[in-house]
């Protein structure tokens, strides 16, 4: 990118230079060096994705008790399944700036109100910032707390109701954000997520990590763990996968 940016600007600057230089179509081509080929299926994981779920095992993942054992959660017929008190999951590797994909369902049978319908999380970093799961049909509660929120910070957009099948999309794009050797904040992280394919967040600046007491906290970090959260709802996910932007 950083190169085909210095070629434009180069030709920018000498098309400002000299206005009586004759320019042909050809000038301003280039072909090195060659865009990278991804190849995609139907409802698969493009060609150059690290899939963290893809219905038969959790190898990609550990406790997120002691970030080394295996997982309790329940994989069957190709779904993963919330084992309530377990505690949450976390990916064995660790990003950056990432797009991510995941596929979540609210529990067949849905108890309670406002947060305790359906709820869990997925995190990015570590655990510093959550994407709200939550069950949000005719749901009364804090909109900066229903899915598509980025969890006490800042709404969705609009709110988007679980289509005809029950599973619900998340397509996410983070830019992490960047610290300088020193910690201090040069550039606020960024998440852009579509929710069943609608917009819901767009370039949302992250204000620090989301709290579910008080207000957001500067966390210097570099890569973190991505991880589901197991906040006692059968929860459902399915076809996880994950590029490195």
């Amino acid at each position: 990118m950083y190169k085909y940016s210095f070629l434009l600007a180069s030709l920018a600057f000498a098309l400002n230079s000299n206005a009586q230089t004759k320019f042909q179509p050809q000038d301003t081509e280039f072909y090195e060096p060659k865009v990278r080929v991804v190849n995609t299926k139907s409802h698969a994981a493009p060609s150059d994705a690290i899939v963290l779920f893809d219905g038969t095992n959790l190898n990609e993942w550990v406790s997120d008790k002691d970030k080394t054992s295996a997982p309790q959660w329940t994989v069957k017929n190709g779904v993963l399944t919330v084992a309530p008190k377990t505690g949450g999951i976390q990916t064995k590797r660790k990003f950056g700036d990432i797009q991510l994909h995941i596929e979540w369902k609210s529990p067949e049978v849905i108890k309670g109100e406002g947060q305790g319908r359906g709820n869990s999380g997925l995190f990015l970093s570590d655990g510093a910032y959550e994407i709200q799961v939550l069950d949000n049909d005719d749901n009364k509660t804090y909109v900066n707390g229903q899915a598509g929120s980025l969890y006490k910070q800042t709404p969705p957009l609009v709110e988007v109701r679980k289509p005809e099948d029950g599973w619900h999309t998340y397509d996410v794009l983070y830019t992490a954000p960047k610290f300088n050797k020193d910690g201090h904040l040069i550039k606020r992280g960024q998440v852009t997520l579509l929710h069943n394919g609608v917009v819901v967040q767009y370039n949302t600046e992250l204000q620090g990590t989301t709290e579910y007491i008080g207000l957001p906290k500067l966390k210097v970090h570099g890569p973190g763990s991505i991880s589901l959260q197991d906040h006692g709802d059968l929860v459902n996910f399915r076809n996880i996968w994950v590029r490195e932007l």
